[in-house]
């Protein structure tokens, strides 16, 4: 049993999609977090031929992926990530983007589709927000249902769905559908969970399906530093293969699509000695290719 690394897309922002497949696989990477906007997928465009593009893509870099909805402006030019499964007004826009993002993972053959939220709106009260997400959310998982397609929620820090219990929550609300499971972020287990990093991941179990890595940048032009600080990644990766998850663990930069190849580069000799240290290896063995 390994940890299967894979790197997010959207710090690939200033490469075309196969350039940047080609520099994951390349690095060593087995899998990528495939946002949907541009300039890779755009969920609203021409989606037949960009979803051919997207798999011939993957599969000549033998890469596995997972579907991401979390980009910014992909359905409000003006509003970051608005409107969300809790907004006031607009919901059925995101609906329809998971519905698109769900069908677009059953095409590319992606393990998983990953989705939060959103942040509550002032003056609108649990139970309300509560309805929006189970309602919300129902098309999406009926879909995901008829086409075999894991649909992965994550806690966000500041929006409604906050932490794991929270999403465990929304599971037992919609009577706990095998195919509705958990990403975690792993930077954001530090600051938002009740448990530790390690122990957070340990309590999602079988139902984690997703991961992300992030949160770990020092010098995005000399090296990340990961197990060091208040997060323990060794212990979180050790978790990880304790409780068998066998999805991808993509990091996620998005803000440094600038440095894109060094801080990919130097993400996997970071990760790759954290395995090291505690007796694991991912990918390809003796560093980056």
């Amino acid at each position: 049993m390994t940890v299967r690394l894979g790197y997010g897309l959207n710090g690939f922002a200033g490469h075309r999609l196969a350039d940047a497949c080609a520099v994951v696989s390349s690095i060593g990477y087995e899998g990528v977090g495939l946002t949907l906007d541009q300039p890779h997928l755009d969920p609203f465009g021409d989606l037949p031929g960009q979803v051919a593009q997207a798999r011939r893509c993957l599969e000549a870099n033998g890469l596995a992926s997972v579907v991401e909805t979390g980009s910014r402006y992909v359905l409000d030019p003006w509003h970051k990530h608005e409107p969300t499964l809790v907004s006031d007004e607009g919901r059925e826009r995101r609906v329809e983007l998971l519905r698109r993002a769900v069908r677009i993972a059953f095409e590319l053959g992606s393990e998983a589709v990953s989705c939060w939220s959103g942040t509550a709106p002032a003056g609108t009260g649990p139970e309300a927000l509560w309805q929006r997400v189970v309602d919300g959310l129902g098309p999406v998982l009926d879909d995901a249902a008829d086409l075999g397609v894991s649909v992965c929620v994550e806690p966000e820090p500041g929006m409604f769905l906050a932490t794991l219990d929270d999403v465990l929550a929304l599971r037992e609300r919609l009577g706990r559908p095998e195919h509705l499971r958990v990403t975690l972020d792993l930077g954001h287990l530090v600051c938002n969970e009740p448990r530790t990093p390690a122990d957070t991941v340990r309590q999602a179990g079988a139902l984690l399906g997703n991961v992300q890595v992030d949160d770990m940048v020092r010098d995005v032009h000399e090296h990340l530093e990961l197990g060091t600080g208040e997060l323990d990644l060794d212990a979180v990766l050790g978790a990880l293969l304790e409780i068998g998850y066998d999805g991808l663990a993509c990091v996620e930069l998005p803000r440094h699509s600038h440095a894109a190849p060094a801080v990919a580069a130097s993400s996997m000799v970071a990760l790759r000695a954290s395995l090291a240290r505690i007796g694991q290896t991912s990918g390809l063995a003796g560093g980056v290719r």
